[in-house]
């Protein structure tokens, strides 16, 4: 069959597959599912180094609780057909993915179901492996996986199921029948509802052991950060173009976007510092881009490149001054969680009012003809998204910590929560001719004195040790406290 034949079969009957978007689908979601070792990366050199190796399995560990949960039922509640009155899908309807290995077309003309499946099992990874970094260097390992099975069940999949699976905002839902708000690639669906849930989890866990008080708590290796943000930055445009779910002028509209806006976001937050802190940092553009990709991915197929510019350069802004806020009103968000993905997630949910571009979905938004009618069902979505993610993720939190303590102890906490959860090190700087092996602890805190050979027992600040002998260290290091993120 010629590609002429083809097209016209095709057209005819979505059910005969197309190669194209296939193959681009398949590398779509290879490039989404890099984003989560990315994000182990950019986390895991935000922290100190006695906890990088647990926020970096925290990213792992998501990857494999929430794929079994995928195949098993998580996808049947966000794309199975309706029950309860949209709120899920049927989890029931495919189990385990039953009777769709071999389909085409039920999700998007020519591409094979289990490819859909596989591109939205990605999303569903990374949005757990976010909040996260909320509560990095507190969270016990255990419980974490415990939350990442429960939340993807309970907050993520039936979120999915009322914006792109036909549930309460598709055309025939209770709240899509009356309004039509727009997301792209998930700017509700990732990002706010990963944010808020961040949020709350950190209100249940509490503050980290010297928050606002020990200044070395500060990120550890800035390479890692910008490693992180490349991957990232590289894999999203698997996520926003891959969106499109097909190989069109739509995908690459979506592309473009995504590097235009994450672009400006870079150039917007540095600029913030440089303004406020006399300094643009390394830390500050990987920050921005991440900012600028959360607020764009909404709109990425809605608006036009000057609109994903605009977008992006206030969302590297607001981004950067949000950051502040935690200090101010004392909230714990370890690696601002809140401040880029909630508040960037938000603004480019919003920025469709403004900046969406007239289509078959939309009237366009104010800057484009069509007044505020596009904005008000932009807040009415990110209310709800806002509120059932905020009010699910504080239950299951609590039930969790509860019963099983989800916290680490103190004692734990102090001595390093790799070592304690995970019977490793991330770096043996000071294990030449050491006597330390995986294990050896059983879980047991590291006693902090009578212990040469270990970096996290040799003291209980062993960032402090490991960087004993710089000129001057300690007057930099309080010279420099105030304006580092921590």
């Amino acid at each position: 069959m010629n590609i002429s034949q083809l097209n016209v079969g095709m057209a005819a009957d979505p059910a005969v597959l197309d190669p194209g978007a296939t193959a681009w689908m398949l590398a779509a979601s290879a490039l989404v599912l890099l984003m989560t070792p990315g994000l182990a990366f950019f986390y895991g050199g935000l922290v100190r180094m006695k906890s990088v190796l647990n926020i970096m399995m925290m990213s792992f560990g998501a990857m494999g609780v929430v794929a079994v949960v995928w195949a098993l039922w998580g996808y049947g509640l966000a794309f199975g057909p309706d029950t309860m009155a949209g709120l899920v899908g049927d989890p029931f309807a495919n189990p385990g993915l039953s009777g769709l290995t071999s389909t085409i077309g039920g999700k998007a003309p020519g591409l094979p179901d289990m490819v859909f499946i596989g591109f939205q099992a990605t999303f569903a990874i990374i949005t757990v492996a976010l909040i996260s970094g909320a509560v990095a260097e507190r969270v016990r390992f255990g419980p974490w996986l415990l939350f990442a099975a429960l939340w993807v069940t309970l907050v993520y999949a039936p979120i999915a199921h009322w914006v792109w699976g036909g549930g309460l905002f598709g055309p025939t839902g209770i709240v899509g029948s009356k309004i039509s708000a727009l997301d792209f690639a998930g700017g509700t669906v990732v990002h706010m509802n990963a944010g808020i849930a961040g949020l709350m989890l950190a209100v249940v866990l509490g503050k980290r052991l010297g928050f606002m008080k020990d200044p070395n708590i500060r990120p550890h290796n800035l390479p890692f950060v910008m490693l992180g943000a490349g991957l990232l930055w590289f894999g999203w445009f698997g996520f926003n173009a891959g969106s499109e779910l097909a190989a069109d002028a739509t995908a690459g509209l979506a592309w473009t976007n995504t590097l235009l806006a994450t672009s400006a976001a870079l150039l917007g937050w540095l600029l913030i510092e440089r303004l406020r802190d006399g300094h643009a940092t390394s830390l500050g553009a990987a920050s921005g881009a991440v900012a600028g990709l959360v607020a764009v991915t909404p709109a990425c197929g809605f608006v036009d490149p000057i609109g994903a510019i605009l977008i992006g350069a206030v969302a590297g802004a607001v981004c950067a001054l949000a950051v502040g806020l935690k200090f101010r009103i004392g909230l714990d968000d370890s690696l601002d969680v809140v401040a880029v993905h909630f508040v960037g997630g938000l603004w480019g949910t919003l920025s469709l009012g403004f900046f969406a571009v007239p289509s078959a979905k939309t009237e366009g938004g104010l800057f484009y003809g069509g007044g505020m009618a596009q904005f008000w069902p932009q807040v009415l979505t990110a209310l709800i998204v806002t509120a059932w993610s905020a009010v699910m993720t504080t239950l299951i939190g609590l039930a969790i910590h509860k019963t099983m303590r989800m916290r680490v102890s103190e004692a734990s906490e102090q001595s390093g929560i790799d070592v304690t959860e995970h019977a490793e090190t991330a770096y043996e700087l000071l294990m030449v001719g050491g006597t330390f092996h995986p294990g050896e602890h059983h879980g047991k805190p590291v006693p902090a004195e009578g212990r040469t050979d270990h970096p996290q027992a040799a003291s209980a600040d062993s960032d402090e040790r490991v960087t004993s002998g710089q000129p001057d260290r300690e007057a930099a290091r309080q010279a420099g406290s105030s304006k580092v993120r921590t």
